[in-house]
């Protein structure tokens, strides 16, 4: 009689041999021909070559409105493209021209906390490489953990921490996308910041630079979580960005990071914040985010 705690010795090699047989499970990676297939249905829509990819965050939405459209396709055209479940992303791509440069601008953007795994939330960044965008500006709102800035300011990203228990470019790798062991050593462009902070001096821009820290979310952080990361050495705090940086500098393009620091996150004079602030703060913001933008790609 064997013990109900004690595998038999048929069932131990049994199990041994399902081990060597069975493969691990690995997420599917970005494969050449679902890319393609998205870069096929927007070159039919639009046939320009942009030079630079834009990611609009919550509540972002002016600086879509400084582009000179030509064309604007709902994400669910695009084949392999997930579908915004956010209420304040409105999930379509804008093709045109901002500051004399061709862009193409995903209005809205998707997170883990919506149920995608990594490689779906960062696809489009495949794609946007894939049309040729050589330079991903990203933008996002977050909350502030620096005691001395305030929410309305603008945050040059200048480094990032990942918390999201995943990666991106977990999986089979496809040398033809980018090589197995990216370097993120600058993984925000240093000329692009600094053509950032020229922009903000000349235009009276108040901006600060820092490190972002992504979180999975969706709930906002404890107080005891706010400590924790502020002491990781995180000076704002969001749900997205980095996987789409590292998917971006994995496909060799240069990123330049900004964000909106839409609300404070102070553990000793923490306040709740609802979405509706947050968005309203966001949309305070937008005109210093769409000059500092837009005078950006004007240098470039």
């Amino acid at each position: 009689m064997t013990d109900r705690s004690t595998p038999s010795l048929n069932a131990t090699v049994e199990m041994r041999a399902f081990r060597k047989s069975a493969p691990m499970q690995m997420p599917m990676p970005h494969s050449v021909e679902r890319i393609a297939a998205a870069v096929q249905v927007i070159q039919s829509r639009f046939a320009r070559k942009p030079t630079e990819a834009i990611i609009l965050g919550t509540g972002l939405g002016q600086l879509a409105g400084q582009i000179v459209v030509e064309s604007t396709i709902d994400y669910a055209e695009i084949p392999g493209f997930p579908i915004s479940t956010v209420e304040s992303h409105a999930g379509r791509l804008l093709c045109g021209t901002l500051g004399g440069r061709t862009v193409v601008a995903m209005q809205g953007r998707f997170h883990r906390y919506e149920g995608y795994s990594l490689q779906e939330v960062t696809f489009p960044v495949r794609v946007l490489r894939a049309l040729g965008a050589e330079t991903l500006v990203v933008s996002n709102a977050c909350g502030g953990m620096h005691p001395l800035w305030q929410r309305g300011d603008l945050m040059l990203i200048s480094d990032h921490i990942n918390m999201l228990g995943d990666n991106p470019l977990v999986g089979p790798n496809d040398p033809s996308l980018g090589p197995r062991f990216p370097d993120m050593s600058v993984a925000y462009d240093a000329p692009l910041r600094s053509i950032a902070r020229q922009v903000a001096m000349a235009q009276g821009i108040t901006l600060r630079e820092g490190v972002y820290v992504a979180v999975v979310g969706p709930n906002l952080e404890t107080r005891a979580e706010y400590r924790m990361l502020r002491g990781f050495g995180a000076d704002v705090v969001g749900m997205s960005t980095v996987p789409e940086v590292i998917v971006a500098r994995h496909g060799g393009m240069r990123v330049l990071g900004i964000s909106i620091i839409t609300d404070m996150c102070l553990p000793d004079s923490l306040q709740e914040a609802t979405l509706d602030e947050i968005v309203a703060a966001a949309n305070e913001a937008q005109p210093k985010l769409t000059a500092l933008v837009r005078g950006v790609l004007e240098r470039l």
